[in-house]
């Protein structure tokens, strides 16, 4: 009776293909289920890695980023101690990002981009302790570019040689004046000239504003128009390439 039973059963089972072919199907969904969770936590263990990795390298920049911000506010701040030290006083703004040094300090005449010559001492000194300071400790590798810039108040100007370019071009030649002035004046091993950033560039460059980037915006005094009339000395620092900002932001957008 029990053989009988269990040849019944087996019938049964074999009459039944539906059961069967379910069961295979469940069978097959797990497995297929258990192969797309092994790779999407692969995925996502990639995708973290990835994230990590460029974390990690954002974050080595931010920090060289800070570092380069600490060592131009020490540039600066020696620089401002250094020429007050012997007499000479020059204007630090508020970022610790740029120098202003007064046409007063470089004897420029109205109308003309010539350094007299009982200002020329100054002006050495000062192109004398801004190579020095920015020698010091591999200096120039935390720097992108040092601008040299001419500033003018906003008083027409159209004599020669700048009768077409007004105050414009009068402010570029005072810019390169002091800057070929230090070019023939420094010691050829500490000319300004062979200083290179960590990229391998000049690190000085020249420009000139005309009345664009006042100091003091409303010119009412003569004491306002002569702060404006000045050289700045723009100090830039290397910062984060655009593209790691964003494979940062769309690592996180695709983690969430």
């Amino acid at each position: 009776m029990k053989l009988g039973h269990r040849r019944l059963k087996a019938a049964v089972d074999e009459e039944n293909p539906y059961w069967m072919s379910f069961s295979d199907i469940m069978s097959g969904l797990l497995v297929i289920f258990i192969l797309a969770s092994v790779i999407l936590i692969l995925q996502l263990m990639l995708k973290q890695k990835e994230f990590d990795e460029t974390r990690v390298k954002f974050e080595d920049e931010i920090e060289a980023l800070k570092r380069a911000e600490e060592v131009r506010r020490t540039i600066l701040e020696e620089i401002v101690a250094d020429l007050r030290g012997r007499g000479v006083v020059v204007e630090m703004n508020a970022n610790a990002s740029v120098l202003h040094i007064s046409n007063e300090r470089l004897g420029f005449d109205s109308g003309s981009d010539e350094i007299k010559p009982q200002y020329q001492d100054t002006a050495y000194l000062i192109g004398d302790v801004l190579q020095r300071r920015i020698a010091m400790d591999d200096r120039a590798s935390y720097l992108d570019t040092v601008f040299i810039e001419g500033h003018t108040d906003s008083r027409p100007f159209n004599r020669a040689p700048c009768e077409a370019k007004g105050n414009w071009c009068l402010s570029a030649f005072r810019a390169i004046s002091l800057w070929l002035y230090w070019e023939e004046a420094l010691p050829d091993e500490r000319k300004l000239s062979g200083m290179r950033n960590r990229g391998g560039s000049p690190l000085f460059s020249v420009s000139g504003y005309a009345a664009s980037r006042p100091l003091v915006e409303h010119e009412v005094s003569e004491e306002d128009l002569s702060r404006n009339r000045r050289i700045d000395l723009r100090f830039t620092i290397r910062r984060p390439e655009s593209a790691e900002l964003e494979a940062v932001r769309d690592l996180v957008e695709e983690i969430r």
